[in-house]
Order: C-alpha cells, then structure tokens, then sequence
C-alpha cells in the first residue's frame, strides 16, 4: 500500500481482544497470553509509525477488567511495567510520545510512576501519539465529563443553553484530539465493550476473528485497504 496516501486514517483504535483465548487453545496459562500480546502490541505500534498513522489508541485495561482474579491483575500490572520501561528508548528513537487516558489514580503505585516516567521523557515527540486506554470506561469517562461541566455551569462559567458538542468533547479524556477513523476489534466479538462511546459516533469500524496475538502487520494493511475503500458520509448523502 501507499503509506503517504492521504486516505489512510489518521486515528486507529484497537480492542486487543484474545489473549486468554489464545492461551486456552494451547492449554497455556493466560498470561502467557498476554504476554504473547505484547509482542504483537509492539508490532502494530511500530507499523503504524512507519505508515504515518497520527495517533494509535489501544484499550489495554478496562474498568471491568479489575473484577478479574487478582493474580490475573498483577501479573498484567508487571506485564505493563516492564513494557513501559522496555519501550522507552524504542519511543524517542521512534518519536513516539506516550499517552494515558483512564482512572489512572487506581492504577499500583509502581505501574503510576513508571507510566509518568515515559510520557515525561516522551512529551516533545511529535510523530506520533499512542494512548494507552487504562483503567478506561467510556461510561466512567461520561460520568466524569458531566459532573465536569455541571461544576463549571453552577459556578457559572458555562451557560446551560450554550453547552455544544465541542464543550462535551473537552471533558473527556481525550480533549484536543481528533475521533478515530477506524475502530478494530481482534477476536470476532461484535461489541463494543464500553470504549470511546462518545468519540467513535462516526467512527469505521472493522471486526476481525483473529485472536490479538496472532494480529500481524500484513492483517492491519489489509483492514487499511478496506478502510480506504469505504464511503464515510457522516449522515450525509
């Protein structure tokens, strides 16, 4: 494909969905799994910086996901840390800058500081812009924007009947950034599973049954492709 063609998205957001299902089909433990998808983390990351893609948002930890058994959850807090740590130099080689949206206050101590670490020394890139979505719920998020707005309309710096689309949009985690072009989802689940309810109102979206880590380079240039033949109309005709 043509990595400067101007129709590719600027905006992609993946559902990495699968891990533990690829673990359980080689009766390996899940976070294996995980692990496994980590690699192919990495891999989309630097496909993306070398086709131009702007801004990469993966769902790497939801709200839901602490319900998980707490084995589970730590060994994902130790998988993230050691990617963040790991990945640094990868990041400013690559001029990637690193960013968080989320409950990041409930994420471990350790995994906090090493996450405010990486974006400090990643904040003056300006390739690209990969968010990491942790501790992240587009429902928690709109909590969040609405009692957000409320305060500022009670103390009356906001008018009630001037409230737009762009005022909601500065309240959540992702102010100043543009709605993704193109949501995909690894695993076959049709769902959306609580992520970017608000930004992904127009946004493409591409369902694959492929498991996250077996998710290549050669399958997201062909979703690109696709992407680059749709029609996007935005309601209109």
């Amino acid at each position: 494909m043509n990595f400067s063609d101007p129709s590719n998205p600027s905006h992609v957001a993946i559902i990495m969905d699968g891990n533990g299902r690829w673990a359980k089909q080689r009766l390996l433990n899940r976070i294996k799994g995980h692990e496994k998808g980590a690699e192919t983390v990495r891999t989309i990351i630097e496909c993306c910086r070398e086709i131009g893609i702007s801004i990469l948002t993966l769902y790497a930890f939801s709200t839901e996901n602490w319900q998980r058994p707490k084995v589970e959850v730590a060994a994902l807090m130790t998988l993230l840390v050691n990617f963040l740590k790991s990945e640094q130099k990868k990041l400013l080689d690559n001029n990637i800058r690193l960013n968080a949206i989320g409950q990041i206050e409930r994420l471990p101590k350790n995994v906090r500081n090493a996450l405010h670490k990486t974006m400090a020394l990643t904040e003056k890139n300006n390739g690209m812009l990969l968010n990491l979505a942790l501790s992240y719920g587009a429902r928690a998020e709109i909590v969040r924007m609405v009692k957000d707005v409320a305060i500022k309309v009670r103390e009356g710096i906001i008018d009630p009947d001037s409230i737009t689309d762009d005022i909601i949009s500065d309240s959540l985690y992702t102010k100043g950034m543009p709605d993704p072009d193109l949501l995909i989802r690894t695993s076959g689940e049709m769902r959306i599973s609580n992520f970017l309810l608000w930004q992904i109102a127009y946004t493409e979206i591409y369902i694959t049954d492929t498991l996250w880590p077996d998710f290549s380079k050669d399958e997201f240039v062909q979703i690109l492709k696709n992407y680059q033949h749709r029609k996007r109309r935005f309601g209109k005709v």
